[in-house]
């Protein structure tokens, strides 16, 4: 057990600060007191820390006043107090902190027979306590240090100089299917959480199944973690879309020898694709965590974006208020997104009392246990079909027009598709606005409008010299 701790290293680090007290700000950003063996030395830091918070000297005679001599043997303060005085502190602090992972993951070796061996429960439970075991250990552990302007400058100038290089003027993240979609969001990019909400019925799951669908064609991988359906029923969906069969004739199987062919040539294509459903309906956040790893860890998966279906179906790790889950769970999908670099789609739910406004369209103060997601989305889209709401009025009409003997005649006319609004309440990066697509019902399939391709992309400056006239900036050469 010595190799995970160094009694003089953490004297020395304690005598640092009191030789230094301005170092302590840096300290903080790596150490907590637990991360020191010593339980005096725990102590001893937590002072330090509360004499730094309170804006109060960290000397000796403000320590010696704050700790209790019962928690603090004299002689410990004294060692310290009397150490020779360490340059390049933070080496040490970096052991001090691999010293205290060690310690924790030797604690979970323990933990991890406990569970396995001598509690009375499920596997299921036992493998979840120590997920959520390891994934504390994993984040408490990761630190990032403070960027100087010199490396946000090279930085910024790497990512646009690739932007550049990659010659394509509105998408850069991986693309939603639709044209006008791209634009408006460049896609969805790395470490994006999206949250995609709708009232039932609205096509949320169709569209977000489109979504997948292109990437999976353009040879992506893609993770489908579907909490409310089977995956039988998803990939009936996402045959009708591919293939213009019409959803109910593929469910009944009453289809004509071109369709069959049809199917047969998707099938074939989609089975050499890198499309992952888990339809097991319960599930947690260190769950799919650990699921979502050991498929990435096969590079050849291609992992490149992430779909739940949906937020409000997922568990939290147990027994806390359903709020506080809910935020657990939303911030977990953002810390996920940002681990594996690239975009995790969240379906959400939204609150029924939109239904009472004339103008039912959603914002964001609709979305279900809406603070900690609106909170930690990058980009929050509603899917919104007016044609949904009228028909469901007319048949109202109909319905207490025959209650009193009466009779109505309504003037709503079904049509195959239907106008979609897809409403970007919020994009951290970009604007906010609506995209219109058109929802062809019998394909459950959302598509572009007709003529949403016809305005090319314009390409405003091909090169730095563009730039500088059409501006009038005196812009250096950087590309």
């Amino acid at each position: 057990m010595d190799s995970v701790y160094s009694i003089n290293i953490e004297r020395a680090v304690l005598s640092s600060i009191l030789f230094n007290p301005e170092e302590i700000e840096d300290i903080l950003g790596v150490l907590k007191a637990k991360d020191f063996y010593l339980p005096a030395h725990q102590k001893i830091f937590d002072v330090m820390e509360k004499l730094h918070q309170n804006d109060m000297p960290i000397d000796e005679e403000f320590i010696r006043k704050k700790i209790d001599n019962k928690d603090v043997d004299d002689s410990i303060l004294i060692e310290i107090l009397s150490a020779n005085p360490i340059t390049n502190t933070m080496a040490y602090v970096r052991e001090i902190k691999d010293g205290s992972v060690k310690r924790e993951l030797a604690t979970l070796a323990t933990t991890i027979k406990k569970v396995a061996i001598e509690d009375d429960i499920l596997a299921t439970e036992a493998v979840d306590t120590v997920q959520n075991a390891l994934y504390k250990i994993t984040t408490d552990s990761s630190s990032t240090e403070l960027k100087d302007m010199e490396t946000i400058s090279g930085e910024t100038l790497d990512y646009i100089k690739r932007m550049k290089e990659m010659g394509n003027k509105y998408l850069i993240g991986e693309t939603t299917g639709f044209y006008n979609l791209d634009k408006k969001t460049t896609g969805f990019n790395a470490g994006d959480l999206v949250i995609i909400a709708a009232r039932p019925a609205m096509g949320k799951t169709a569209l977000v199944l489109n979504m997948g669908l292109k990437n999976v064609e353009a040879g992506k991988g893609v993770i489908i973690f579907s909490l409310e359906m089977p995956a039988e029923q998803l990939m009936l969906r996402m045959l009708s879309a591919k293939t213009s069969i019409p959803l109910q004739n593929l469910r009944k199987g009453d289809m004509d020898d071109s369709q069959w062919s049809n199917l047969s040539r998707a099938f074939d294509d989609l089975q050499s694709k890198k499309l992952f459903v888990d339809d097991g309906g319960s599930l947690n956040i260190n769950q799919l965590r650990a699921r979502v790893r050991k498929l990435s860890q096969n590079q050849d998966n291609n992992i490149s974006m992430i779909i739940i279906d949906y937020l409000q179906l997922m568990q939290g790790t147990g027994g806390k208020d359903r709020h506080i889950e809910v935020s657990e769970i939303s911030r977990g999908l953002k810390l996920l997104a940002r681990e594996m670099g690239i975009p995790v789609i969240a379906l959400s739910q939204l609150n029924r009392g939109l239904e009472n406004r004339p103008d039912k369209r959603p914002m964001l103060s609709d979305l279900r246990e809406s603070g900690s997601i609106e909170q930690d989305a990058d980009i929050i889209m509603f899917v919104y079909r007016d044609d949904v709401y009228k028909e469901r009025d007319e048949a109202r009409k109909e319905k207490e027009a025959k209650d009193r003997g009466e009779e109505y005649k309504s003037t709503f006319i079904n049509k195959p598709i239907e106008e979609a609004e897809i409403i970007i309440g919020k994009q951290r990066a970009g604007p906010i606005g609506t995209v219109k697509l058109d929802f062809q019902k019998e394909f459950t399939r959302f598509v572009d409008k007709e003529n949403s391709h016809e305005a090319p992309i314009e390409v405003v400056f091909e090169s730095v010299a563009d730039v500088n006239k059409e501006t009038n900036m005196d812009m250096p050469n950087i590309l």
